[in-house]
């Protein structure tokens, strides 16, 4: 499975994709390039970094919604909706924005940035995309009594638990996973391919704080990303059918509810783009409906003309 840019006549770049679909018990069931290709789940990784409050009782202690859930498994995009939610999520769990260590950065959503840029909104930790998950963090910390300062560090009771997490739902050792610092600024996780799509098909099996979180996802999937962006086109077109959770650098990860098929993939040279339109190629080869938009992407020059395309050539090998 490539991603190929076309202009004019010619094949100008190829972005090779590595992809796993697995079952619930972690038998490969299609795959394309190298299913054991080691990568940062990173974003992906967000639902098992969410889970421990929903099995450690943070969900009942501070009241949280599906909205929090879904929020604490989001990457999404500083709409002022969502900011205001994660605002409510804040005050429910005894937290504070100026607590949050995620840093500001440009809204994931063009719109929302050009918005932002016009009106001069000075954006701050909590526009973050990750801002949900960190507040899931400080309620995480808060409800064991954890320090709230320094959550962060790789040494802190709640990066430790959030690998603890990640190991149980991939299958893979903590030792042997591998361990970065985020664009957040918080842990991330190196797998195999084939892991990550586990602990998504695992995220069907009906665990109590999966089914929670599953739920959440499933029933707010503008929250999980946002308007216009492809995580939430994707599970709107499929509704009940698919989670879909985009990390940086080229990851993908998916759950597919009905057939129990976890997806992972990586385009190996971290592009975005290529990344999305490989997900949702996949999703169409699972049966599922792919977003007519997804199926390609135009190339423009400055002057707005469209001068090439971005398409999938080949497959998944079952």
């Amino acid at each position: 499975m490539l991603v190929e840019l076309h202009r004019g006549s010619v094949v100008e770049s190829r972005h090779r994709v590595h992809a796993a679909v697995v079952d619930r018990d972690g038998l490969l069931v299609a795959h394309a390039g190298d299913p054991d290709f080691v990568t940062y789940m990173r974003s992906a990784a967000k639902p098992f970094q969410a889970l421990p409050l929903v099995e450690d009782g943070v969900v009942q202690a501070f009241g949280l919604t599906t909205e929090d859930l879904a929020l604490a498994c989001a990457s999404h995009s500083s709409e002022p909706g969502q900011v205001e939610r994660v605002r409510g999520f804040l005050r429910r769990v005894g937290a504070t924005p100026e607590q949050l260590l995620c840093g500001p950065h440009t809204p994931l959503s063009d719109e929302v940035a050009r918005d932002y840029a016009a009106r001069g909104v000075r954006l701050e930790a909590i526009h973050s995309n990750c801002s949900g998950k960190h507040t899931g963090m400080l309620g995480l910390a808060r409800h064991h009594g954890w320090p709230t300062a320094e959550y962060t560090r790789p040494d802190h009771p709640v990066q430790r638990r959030c690998l603890a997490e990640v190991s149980r739902w991939t299958g893979v050792p903590e030792r042997e996973i591998g361990t970065g610092t985020d664009g957040c600024g918080v842990v991330c996780f190196a797998v195999p391919l084939r892991a990550m799509a586990r602990s998504y098909a695992r995220l069907g099996s009906g665990e109590r704080g999966a089914v929670a979180l599953v739920g959440a996802m499933v029933s707010h999937p503008q929250l999980v990303a946002g308007a216009g962006r492809p995580c939430t086109e994707m599970m709107t077109s499929n509704p009940g059918k698919l989670i879909a959770k985009v990390g940086a650098e080229g990851v993908y990860a998916a759950l597919v509810l009905d057939q129990g098929l976890g997806v992972a993939l990586k385009v190996e040279d971290g592009h975005g783009v290529a990344a999305t339109l490989a997900m949702a190629a996949v999703v169409q080869e699972l049966g599922l409906v792919r977003p007519d938009r997804l199926a390609a992407r135009p190339v423009t020059n400055a002057r707005g003309e469209t001068v090439g395309r971005l398409a999938i050539s080949g497959g998944l090998t079952r």
